[in-house]
């Protein structure tokens, strides 16, 4: 595997990984404060989930064309400052009041900087003669949605009660009859270990004026080449329907678990275990589809995920681990295959490319995320609503195998 070895490389792919560390933490964070702060329903879960994935989707594409015209400066260092502070607010505003609303708009506009971030920082990863190089980027940020999880629920493990560890020996009737409580206090060392990343980017990114100058002859010659609208279309449709996957499944995880009386850092540890596989399994598969297509990665993948998604529904046993990093590997595997065609379906210009793919990819996240949590509520469980999950991946996997043949490319 071919090493970038650029600062600008570098300083977008360590704050891939500190933006994603709080992007993947909301789901644990959700689960969190529905058990120890504020009784949440899992429509309400799905609600703030899917709120917070539509609004990082629909920002994407202006932000890519933003970039497009002045490199991302401060709209990539911004972006990741703004997450991370409009979710330390939102902490602040739950603890504080425990009301709903006050907890989702910070959480929601905090979506707006990752929303920022990611078609800057994919577009400055980018190397179209090469999927592995995004692929590397793609793995630092699924790596840090590994971290996430598994930092969010030790923190918040230290911080927690265990009424329940006395009601647990006198059986269901005392169930929940002691109310557990929390703080959100820990999760503030997150936020000031990201400062340094943030500046780093802020230092290294080219301004307006220097990415002009050397982005002019770029321009140039993706403006000959035509945009392949067909392909992007069947795309799409592979990508609508794997959001229920991923990421719309991985919301959940922490919800199933807290049900079989699991700890936040268990439930974490599980979560991370999804993120962090698929990072690994990322930067496979950049080497598999640089040798052998990306159609055909995309399309295994997704049908390996499907019998491991339906287990993992079903079992509460430490067996599910295992499950998960399957689930995590196969589904995340295609993540940053399904950019870098992206980019080479639309080549007018990298970052809007970027920020189009991205943002369908989160949108449809959102839509999964939400579809997932009323379906559990209907069906009496998150059980079978994995269940459901599991038959519409295999439909997807098929649907991927109708994607036009590519070219193996350079490694």
């Amino acid at each position: 595997m071919v090493i970038p070895r650029t600062r600008l490389f570098w300083s977008v792919s360590i704050n891939h990984l500190v933006i994603d560390i709080f992007n993947a933490s909301v789901p644990v964070l959700l689960t969190f404060i529905s058990g120890h702060l504020l009784a949440l329903s899992n429509t309400q879960i799905g609600l703030a989930i899917s709120a917070y994935q539509f609004t990082s989707a629909l920002s994407q594409p202006f932000a890519g064309w933003l970039a497009d015209r002045t490199g991302g400066r401060w709209l990539g260092s911004g972006g990741v400052a703004w997450t991370v502070g409009w979710q330390v607010i939102g902490l602040l505003l739950a603890a504080a009041t425990r009301e709903y609303l006050l907890l989702v708009i910070p959480l929601v506009l905090s979506a707006l900087g990752s929303g920022a971030f990611h078609p800057v920082g994919a577009m400055h990863a980018s190397d179209k003669t090469r999927t592995s190089d995004l692929a590397l980027f793609f793995f630092m940020g699924q790596f840090g949605g590994g971290l996430g999880p598994a930092l969010t629920g030790i923190l918040l493990d230290s911080a927690a009660t265990r009424f329940s560890i006395f009601t647990q020996p006198f059986g269901a009737p005392f169930a929940g009859r002691l109310i557990e409580s929390g703080s959100v206090a820990p999760l503030f060392i997150l936020a000031l270990a990201a400062i340094p990343a943030i500046v780093f980017m802020a230092h290294t990114v080219p301004g307006t004026r220097a990415y002009r100058a050397t982005s002019a002859a770029r321009q140039d010659n993706t403006t000959k080449k035509r945009l392949m609208l067909a392909p992007l279309l069947m795309l799409a449709a592979v990508v609508m329907l794997r959001g229920l996957v991923n990421p719309g499944l991985v919301a959940f995880l922490p919800t199933l678990f807290q049900s079989y009386g699991w700890t936040p850092a268990q439930y974490g540890l599980i979560a991370s275990s999804y993120w962090i596989a698929g990072a690994f399994a990322g930067l496979v598969a950049g080497q598999v589809a640089d040798r052998f297509g990306v159609r055909l990665v995309i399309a295994v993948t997704l049908l390996a995920t499907a019998p491991a998604v339906y287990l993992l529904g079903v079992v509460s046993s430490p067996a599910a681990f295992a499950l998960a990093i399957a689930v995590g590997a196969f589904s995340g595997s295609s993540h940053s295959l399904i950019v870098a065609q992206t980019q080479r379906y639309m080549p007018a210009g990298t970052g809007l490319a970027s920020g189009a793919g991205l943002g369908f990819i989160f949108g449809m996240g959102a839509v999964g995320t939400l579809v997932i949590g009323t379906l559990a509520d209907a069906l009496g469980g998150i059980s079978q609503a994995f269940q459901v999950v599991a038959g519409v991946t295999v439909i997807t996997g098929l649907l991927a195998l109708c994607l036009p043949k590519d070219r193996p490319r350079r490694r």
